[in-house]
């Protein structure tokens, strides 16, 4: 099954997630590294992340993280989650506005201090589980049911509307990019290590994926 390099930059739950993939692929290597030779060799990345986007963003570029993404990111299964996957659009407005990798060209909303539904006023960060609601298919949602329920923290969003990328939609207070897709990359904004039955078997699915929509 080869080996899965999950990128250390300092900023993301590694061993949660070198943990959940190891439970459901036991014969795959997983290696947590931020060696650009040995992220080159794996057939598989992962990008985590937790936290301001513009500490991830000063270390992803401090560490060469952000060329190195764009390279393999181009050539094997790549899968970005949390802010992982923000640092993988164009701009977030947090910390006043951060330049990201830019492989999607979508921007990273703020959910806001008055987000409300149906009158009621709803706690920022959004956190907890909610729906997800497929919008193609892909072999990542294999055996996951369309509106499964994922773990999500976070007070940032990728925008849905006019997302062309868009693979899995949510709502809290507005529509949001649960997760977007192109060629071989997969990314998330929920927790997948944290996501229960859900969440392990779109890990597993990752570890089983050729990068082929």
């Amino acid at each position: 099954m080869g080996t899965v390099a999950v990128v250390d930059y300092g900023m993301g739950n590694l061993h949660s997630a070198k943990k959940a993939v190891e439970h459901v692929a036991p014969g795959i290597t997983v290696l947590v590294t931020d060696d650009p030779a040995r992220i080159r060799e794996a057939d598989r990345v992962i990008l985590p992340g937790v936290g301001a986007i513009r500490d991830c963003m000063a270390e992803i570029r401090r560490l060469g993280i952000d060329t190195l993404v764009r390279e393999v990111s181009q050539d094997r299964p790549f899968l970005g989650v949390c802010v992982g996957m923000q640092a993988l659009m164009a701009r977030s407005e947090e910390n006043g506005g951060v330049d990201c990798i830019g492989l999607f060209p979508s921007q990273v909303r703020y959910f806001g201090e008055n987000l409300t539904e149906n009158g009621e006023r709803l706690k920022v960060p959004h956190m907890g589980w909610n729906e997800v609601y497929q919008t193609i298919e892909h072999p990542l949602w294999h055996n996951i049911a369309d509106g499964d329920r994922f773990y999500f923290v976070h007070s940032y969003y990728a925008e849905a509307a006019g997302n062309t990328e868009i693979s899995g939609r949510s709502h809290y207070g507005v529509d949001l990019a649960a997760t977007v897709a192109r060629n071989n990359i997969f990314a998330a904004q929920f927790h997948p290590e944290k996501s229960a039955r859900a969440g392990l078997q779109l890990l597993k699915n990752f570890t089983n994926w050729n990068g082929k929509s």
